[in-house]
């Protein structure tokens, strides 16, 4: 006997197929090494389709996505900062193109200047470390002109502020032979210089560029005045009032209560600059062009090295400064303007010197440093 069968017959219960592992999501993979070696954005945009995929296809590949999009997300903000930054420094450069594009002379690299080159700067400023240069001939207006271009030879970096001080007092003295009559400069006339920083030093940039700058005034012809345009007794002398100027400039950074030593040696120094012009004043009384101008400046030196002397074997800063100021006072700048008429140099006393003529109650300001007419002034 049979019975009716259902109206339907239930489904047999289906066994397990044997599956491998879900596959592995292409978006996945493509995040991590779009990110790591071309396009970090686009690294971003994979991960995140692959992280969708994974969730609705059950696929392999989650870590990797995550991953990857994490190291998308920092490369993309590495990328953006410095591509932020070399745009920034690009539109500076072709911004200060636009704006300074009529800047009189031939865009010149600042390596290509040499002694006696005329050059100007957009807007004047010499105190732009890194400054578009325009070379024109020196009887055009000019900002500056080059009074020494050299390379430094230390074996290392130096440090900035010992490379500040090297390049000032070597700038000093290279515009003391390329102008050497200092007071027959304008006083506008100033002295600048370009030096090395610590990046372009690693770069293998290690040249030290001195200039006159006169960009305060429109100022046309050349300041030059070195050894071969003057007579050998001017040169001598010359070398000779330069030196002490240099010297005496030299004045150490600390208070003199703070550093008697170094005011010592200071002092000494000074005094061997002089001893340098007694010699040089000495030979010149013996000539009866300048004798009697030369005499009476020899008199005064060597009160001065007295003063300088008694001032190096001082352990006060009291007694150190009433030295000083004796020492000034010794020198007034009329007999050396007297000596230097008798020479056939300038006699226009330059104002960084009229203003401090030995006044015993400022040892500070009577020491004659400034003797290219300005203060020194520099870019790194």
């Amino acid at each position: 006997m049979s019975t009716q069968p259902p109206p339907s017959w239930p489904v047999p219960p289906q066994q397990p197929q044997a599956y491998g592992q879900p596959p592995l999501n292409g978006f996945a993979l493509a995040s991590l090494l779009v990110g790591l070696l071309c396009l970090p954005p686009l690294g971003v945009v994979f991960g995140i389709v692959a992280l969708v995929q994974i969730a609705k296809r059950r696929e392999r590949g989650r870590p990797l996505a995550v991953a990857g999009l994490a190291l998308s997300l920092v490369m993309t903000v590495a990328l953006v900062s410095v591509t932020d930054r070399l745009a920034e420094g690009f539109f500076d450069r072709v911004s200060a193109l636009e704006q300074f594009e009529n800047v009189e002379g031939d865009l010149t690299d600042i390596d290509e200047l040499r002694v006696g080159d005329c050059f100007n700067v957009p807007g004047g400023d010499l105190l732009d470390e890194d400054p578009f240069v325009y070379r024109i001939d020196c009887a055009q207006v000019h900002d500056a002109e080059v009074t020494s271009s050299a390379l430094l030879t230390q074996p290392g970096y130096p440090g900035a502020e010992p490379l500040r001080k090297s390049s000032a007092d070597d700038c000093w003295k290279a515009q003391d032979a390329y102008a050497m009559d200092t007071w027959a400069l304008p006083d506008y006339a100033e002295m600048f210089y370009f030096s090395p920083s610590r990046a372009s030093w690693r770069d293998g940039d290690r040249r030290l560029l001195c200039v006159i700058g006169t960009a305060a005034q429109e100022h046309s012809g050349s300041l030059r005045k070195d050894a071969g345009m003057l007579t050998p007794e001017q040169v001598a002398f010359l070398r000779a009032v330069n030196d002490v100027d240099l010297a005496m400039g030299r004045v150490p950074d600390p208070d003199v209560e703070d550093a008697i030593p170094e005011y010592r040696e200071w002092a000494r120094e000074v005094d061997r600059a002089l001893e340098a012009e007694a010699r040089v004043l000495g030979e010149a009384a013996q000539r009866p062009d300048v004798a009697a101008q030369a005499g009476a400046r020899l008199k005064e030196v060597e009160a001065a090295r007295k003063e300088w002397q008694r001032a190096a074997r001082e352990v006060t800063a009291e007694g150190f400064d009433r030295a000083w100021s004796r020492a000034l006072d010794a020198m007034p700048v009329e007999t050396e303007k007297a000596l230097r008429g008798a020479y056939g140099l300038a006699t226009t006393v330059p104002e960084w010197l009229a203003e401090y003529p030995g006044d015993s109650e400022d040892p500070d300001g009577g020491s004659g440093g400034d003797s290219g007419g300005g203060p020194s002034s520099g870019a790194a």
